[in-house]
Formats: structure tokens, sequence, C-alpha cells
């Protein structure tokens, strides 16, 4: 099974090198990645794609640890975006 690791440096690699994939990935971030990866993302699942340019750095925060038992499952299951 691919780790999300791997997951997000074939999403990340990609956008580099495809313009479209990655007009894409910015406009909507859940279909894309999906048939990318050939996953099924969760309907209770967000996913926000944020650019980077030279003047912003964006800063991901890990999940609160107080977590609902669907979002155990999806952690479970591999479907977590917490890279």
């Amino acid at each position: 099974m691919t780790s999300g690791d791997q997951m997000l440096q074939q999403i990340v690699e990609k956008s580099a090198l495809d313009a479209d994939f990655r007009q894409q990935l910015l406009s909507d971030p859940k279909t894309t990645i999906s048939e990318e990866l050939g996953i099924a993302i969760p309907d209770s699942m967000t996913i926000k794609v944020h650019e980077s340019d030279m003047q912003t750095v964006h800063l991901a925060l890990p999940p609160d640890p107080n977590i609902t038992e669907e979002q155990l499952e999806a952690v479970s299951a591999g479907l977590c975006c917490c890279w």
C-alpha cells in the first residue's frame, strides 16, 4: 500500500510538471486527487490546496487529537491527508 507521504509526493511532482493538472488540483482538489491516486475520499473529508509563492508561507497544523470515530476510521484506512 502506498503511504500518505508517497501519495503527496506523487501529487506534488505531477503538479510541478503538468500545468493543467496543477490548475485542476487548485480548482477541485478532492476529485483531482481521487482520480489521480485511484482512491475514494469520504464525503466528510475536505481537501484544501494552497499554492505557495515567495512571500507566503503556509503552515499546516496536525489534526486536533480529539478526533471523531469516523475520522479515526479514515486514518486507520490510510485516507488521512495529514502528511
